[in-house]
């Protein structure tokens, strides 16, 4: 080791005389909300050194909800974030340029304090039911479609809902205001920690609709016309991207590193954010996920109608950037 370095000294020694500056790595600036799913990957990505592997740099910016991501994104503030397919799909229609790659197939679930009597979808009837997000949410419309294929019942109908942000639901269920909740997966990883029983996943759901297994919810989205521009950037996001999931898969140690970004209070938390999160990993990317997401596509817009999809009747072409794993 001490002749190699010698060695290289040597050859080198020519640029310590005349130093030659360091070209910087190219640069993808990827917004992130605080304590989200995408910051922890960002962070494992960073501290592992995966960006500059992949001869990029990342620089997380954060910001403050979802809706602010979006502006950011169109106004050129971040070159990706992290948002729904659909999304994706009606801004095509509209004549925008976004695609996406998937980030996770995890979505949300139906939950009832464990006291609660609500212990199956049924049990919703004439019962008070917070649902995350608004009336168009792909979760409130899926758990509609399943209890009227399943049941024949017609949730709109028979609950007292009660739309609203996650944190602020949560806290409703656990001062007893709420018979059930219908929220997003890392809140619902929280609640059942907290002694919450999981009715159903929305994944599982979706499932029993008869839409293939496999299909993307949320993932990572940006220009077209820029990923074009930039192959080996994008190419290289993607590769640091899937190799800090990889970590994440397999390596509790590395929960313990980013508990901090979670939110996690005790031990329970992070293990059910952990197992949520594992089980949401997108592992194929292929075809048959992709027809999965166009099964979806056509319930999506069957429920939700122009109001959720605009004027699109089926998933624009480039909606989906190509790429494979």
């Amino acid at each position: 080791m001490r002749m190699a370095r010698r060695l290289l000294l040597g050859a080198t020694l020519p640029a310590v005389i005349a130093p030659l500056r360091a070209q910087p790595l190219p640069l993808i600036r990827v917004g992130v909300l605080r304590f989200g799913t995408v910051s922890w990957e960002i962070d494992v990505i960073r501290n592992h050194g995966l960006d500059s592997a992949a001869h990029i740099s990342i620089e997380p910016v954060e910001l403050a909800a979802a809706q602010a991501a979006q502006v950011a994104l169109q106004a050129g503030g971040v070159d990706v974030i992290v948002a729904d397919w659909l999304f994706v799909a009606r801004q095509r229609g509209a004549g925008a340029d976004w695609t996406f790659v998937p980030f996770s197939n995890a979505v949300g679930a139906l939950l009832a304090p464990a006291a609660s009597p609500v212990r199956d979808v049924p049990d919703l009837v004439g019962r008070t039911l917070g649902i995350a997000g608004s009336p168009l949410d792909k979760s409130w419309l899926i758990l509609r479609a399943y209890a009227e294929q399943k049941y024949g019942i017609d949730l709109n109908a028979e609950v007292s809902k009660s739309f609203g942000p996650p944190p602020l639901l949560a806290e409703q269920m656990k001062s007893g205001r709420l018979d059930a909740l219908l929220t997003f997966w890392p809140y619902a990883a929280k609640a059942e920690a907290a002694g919450a029983h999981r009715i159903l996943a929305v994944e599982d759901a979706v499932t029993a609709l008869g839409v293939d297994p496999g299909v993307p919810y949320i993932g990572y989205i940006f220009s077209q016309h820029w990923a074009e521009q930039n192959p080996a950037l994008i190419e290289g996001f993607i590769a640091a991207s899937r190799a800090a999931r990889a970590l994440l898969a397999t390596s509790d140690a590395e929960w313990q590193r980013v508990r901090p970004l979670t939110g996690a209070g005790e031990d329970g938390e992070l293990e059910r954010l952990r197992d949520w999160y594992r089980r949401g990993m997108p592992k194929h990317w292929d075809a048959p996920e992709r027809h999965a997401a166009a099964q979806l596509f056509d319930l999506m817009a069957k429920i939700g109608g122009a109001e959720l999809v605009g004027p699109i009747t089926a998933v624009p072409p480039g909606t989906f950037w190509p790429v494979t794993w």
